[in-house]
């Protein structure tokens, strides 16, 4: 396909078929944990019953990389917005915290996890040869629009006694705006490759996953799914806990505005830079930037709550560079036909990151204050990308040779 075609129509409905969706999954994910406040539960709660939903996306990752390269990735993108669609109604019959809370943000998570790596499969199939990377941080950049507005349109809906009516009419008003995102995405056609006919065999995925494994850019993976549980699991509560109330001016709102306008503008003025400097370069940088960020939350208390236009500037600039190119080498190693095995791996990274952060690091933030959590997940991203550095000497030096 020619560099031309890849901001076609498909792609442009797609992208903004994805900030419609990342709009509504904000807006519902990011006031998740207030939803889990007004039940009862504390910042460990929160924790447990994120990472416990993210298993569900996890064990069905598999077979969800599979069903997208049997049947394509437009179908199943379809069916991910049934399956949260599902997930956001369910909450109007949850009234404690039992086991069916947990359902519900299962729901959520599945149907996200499909959403994602059903756009990341298809995107990846649009991008020609060496405008992988451009294209994915492409489709991120949706993302972020969708981070910027999201969170504010749910405090919007809720007031600072946050009824259970005005929850009611949270999920309910994304669930109608859903229709938005599925209108843009029917207007999309399958792509050239898809559908195929791969095998819905989970030992067929581990075999994929084991022949074109992508080496320690899966611990990057990871790490970064580790880093997101602060935006979108614990951020809300901490604003909430350390009474940062703000000036007429919610500092959620604040903290995802600049974490993701940012980091939108980042991704829109150097999207191709991954490809021309450097895609290993370029996400070590995003993990150092992203573990300062993590370390600026230090700043943050009541009497200074403005300083979390720190973190946030930092995070999203951790986030803008980190992701679009970490999930583009991890793709690199898995052919066009097994690409959706692919993304279905690379999400298991970033749910991996997720289960362990939040259940872990909200034991850690319940027991041991914030700052604590802040700072240990600021180390993990260090040592992490340490790692990958060394892993990356090889790679650096063939590359100096053929250059020579």
């Amino acid at each position: 396909m020619s560099s031309e075609r890849l901001y076609g129509r498909n792609f442009n409905c797609a992208f903004l078929s994805q900030i419609g969706f990342a709009l509504v999954n904000t807006a519902l994910l990011a006031h998740y944990p207030r939803w889990i406040a007004h039940h009862g539960g504390e910042v460990d709660v929160a924790g447990w019953i994120t990472g416990t939903a993210t298993i569900a996306g996890l064990v069905l990752r598999p077979w969800i990389g599979q069903w997208i390269d049997r049947f394509g990735a437009r179908t199943i993108w379809l069916c991910g917005y049934a399956i949260f669609a599902v997930g956001a109604l369910s909450n109007l019959w949850i009234h404690d915290l039992g086991p069916a809370i947990y359902l519900c943000r299962g729901l959520l998570v599945v149907g996200s996890a499909v959403i994602f790596s059903s756009s990341l499969t298809y995107v990846t199939h649009l991008a020609p040869p060496g405008r992988k990377a451009e294209a994915i941080g492409t489709l991120g950049a949706a993302a972020f629009l969708g981070i910027v507005f999201g969170p504010f349109l749910g405090e919007m809906v809720l007031s600072a006694e946050r009824t259970r009516e005005e929850f009611e009419t949270l999920f309910v008003g994304g669930v109608v705006l859903l229709m938005l995102p599925v209108s843009m995405l029917m207007l999309v056609r399958p792509a050239d490759s898809e559908p195929g006919h791969g095998s819905t065999r989970l030992i067929e995925f581990l075999k994929t996953s084991r022949r074109h494994w992508p080496g320690t850019v899966a611990l990057m993976q990871i790490t970064f799914g580790l880093c997101m549980t602060v935006p979108f699991v614990f951020l809300t509560k901490f604003v909430d806990d350390t009474g940062l109330a703000g000036d007429g001016f919610s500092r959620v709102s604040l903290f995802y505005m600049c974490y993701a306008g940012w980091g939108l503008t980042l991704r829109i003025v150097f999207r191709r830079t991954p490809d021309r400097l450097g895609r290993r370069k370029v996400l070590l940088t995003g993990a150092v930037i992203m573990s300062l960020g993590m370390s600026s939350f230090l700043l943050v208390d009541p009497d200074r709550s403005h300083l979390i236009i720190i973190p946030a500037v930092l995070c999203g600039t951790g986030h803008s560079l980190m992701y679009h190119t970490c999930t583009s080498l991890f793709l690199d190693s898995f052919p066009a036909d097994v690409r959706g095995a692919g993304s279905g791996l690379s999400m298991v990274g970033l749910d991996v990151g997720l289960i362990g952060g939040a259940q872990v690091f909200g034991e850690v933030a319940h027991r041991y204050g914030y700052n604590q959590m802040f700072l240990a997940i600021a180390g993990i991203t260090l040592i992490s990308a340490s790692i990958y550095t060394f892993s990356s000497i090889p790679v650096w030096r063939a590359r100096r040779r053929e250059s020579a």
